[in-house]
């Protein structure tokens, strides 16, 4: 970093990052199903829940003066797991299906996009440093994390792929946004967001695969058991691996 970058206020994207993200989401998937059917909450309060909880970490969030990396993956896992019930509640207590919620989900992630690149000129993450851009990035990851568990529903289940032939279907995704990343010069943003979302369904279909039923192709784990087995990894990610918050150019007078 130069003195003319600025730092932001999520972390540099690296190896670490997508391990911790990956984690984030299968703990979305299985804490949000806790609650809404381990617990019997259902979808409706589940969400509630979640998302109250995702407003109060966002607002800490924005009221930071620099990157924490526990209040981001806070942030992060509350919106998986938000997003997980709030998929849930339109695809089933909604009655529109996993197409409709992943199609209706998907608009709703463009159109994200669409308003902060309008307002903003780049819907890049390193840009990610005042209170306006943090509330663009924070509604459009919890879209994408809406978007990822209906799209990982679909996949699994509409499909008929099963959760590990779905889960492979998103790993095999991912390694090629890898490979357009390190051999081509496609746009960095788009290849970030393209990963960001895929991570999303990759991580519902690793925790269904862990807690559903034999019968249905799961390991039958216990969701509470499986949501803190996933919990303590990932605060021990969090904890060892380097994170570092991004940096973008300093605007010039």
């Amino acid at each position: 970093m130069t003195k003319n970058d600025v730092l932001s206020k999520v972390p540099a994207v690296t190896l670490g990052f997508w391990i911790i993200k990956i984690l984030a989401t299968t703990l979305g998937e299985t804490a949000g199903d806790t609650v809404t059917m381990t617990w019997d909450m259902g979808y409706l309060i589940g969400t509630a829940i979640f998302l109250g909880l995702l407003i109060v970490f966002v607002a800490c969030q924005i009221a930071a003066k620099k990157f924490h990396p526990a209040l981001y993956w806070a942030t992060i896992a509350a919106s998986t797991t938000a997003g997980t019930t709030l998929a849930d509640f339109a695809d089933r207590s909604l009655g529109i299906g996993y197409t409709g919620g992943a199609s209706v989900l998907l608009a709703c992630v463009i159109a994200a996009l669409a308003l902060w690149y309008w307002s903003e000129g780049t819907v890049s993450v390193d840009s990610v440093n005042t209170p306006k851009v943090e509330a663009f990035y924070w509604l459009t990851i919890t879209f994408s994390q809406t978007l990822g568990t209906a799209l990982g529903d679909w996949m699994a289940d509409t499909s008929g792929l099963g959760y590990l032939g779905a889960a492979g279907v998103f790993t095999a995704a991912l390694a090629v946004l890898a490979m357009l990343y390190y051999t081509t010069s496609l746009s960095r943003v788009a290849l970030f967001w393209g990963a960001f979302v895929l991570t999303r369904p990759l991580g519902a279909t690793v925790g269904d695969f862990f807690d559903k039923p034999f019968v249905e192709g799961g390991l039958a784990v216990s969701r509470p058991l499986a949501t803190a087995i996933i919990g303590v990894v990932m605060v021990a990610c969090i904890v060892l691996i380097p994170q570092r918050a991004g940096s973008h150019p300093r605007s010039r007078a």
